[in-house]
């Protein structure tokens, strides 16, 4: 993909911020890959709350634009997946959390981007991911009473439940 040219507003590239991010939190954040509109990192699930905060007030990170889930069944582990983007500086940030798969639970976002409750709560109906601290984790897609979470690569489509 080619990359824009002159910085936005904000001045600072996915580069930059990436090296504060590294600064800020030596241990339980690893910049993966960073370029001026986009940085990756693995994130620990205990760090996220506080890289967010971090990232919300003193990156210009604006909007989440999505949250998700990912289910590893043959690792025995989940994954949550963030985007969030900053405006000021034009980059997107791409965090990823690793979960254990038998108790995936994870600090809530949402007091912090209006935006992520509806995509916790889409995560948590379709994988069963926790989000501690969510104002309203309840379901979304699925009728109240589901008892299976149908995006779990071990749930059986078609099966009555």
């Amino acid at each position: 993909m080619r990359q824009r040219s002159g910085l936005a507003p904000g001045g600072k590239t996915g580069e930059i911020l990436a090296q504060e991010i590294s600064q800020r939190f030596p241990q339980g954040v690893t910049i993966t890959k960073a370029t001026r509109n986009r940085l990756y990192a693995q994130v620990d699930k205990d760090v996220i709350l506080k890289l967010a905060t971090f990232m919300k007030e003193n990156q210009d990170f604006e909007h989440v634009t999505c949250v998700t889930g990912v289910d590893w069944l043959a690792e025995n582990k989940m994954q949550v997946v963030y985007h969030i983007t900053s405006y000021a500086n034009n980059v997107t940030a791409e965090l990823v959390v690793d979960l254990p798969r038998d108790k995936p639970e994870i600090d809530s976002i949402s007091s912090l981007w209006g935006g992520a409750n509806w995509h916790e709560r889409e995560t948590w109906d379709m994988f069963g991911i926790v989000f501690k601290g969510h104002p309203k984790l309840e379901r979304l897609l699925n009728p109240e009473g589901t008892q299976v979470f149908p995006f779990r690569k071990d749930f059986v489509s078609g099966r009555r439940v």
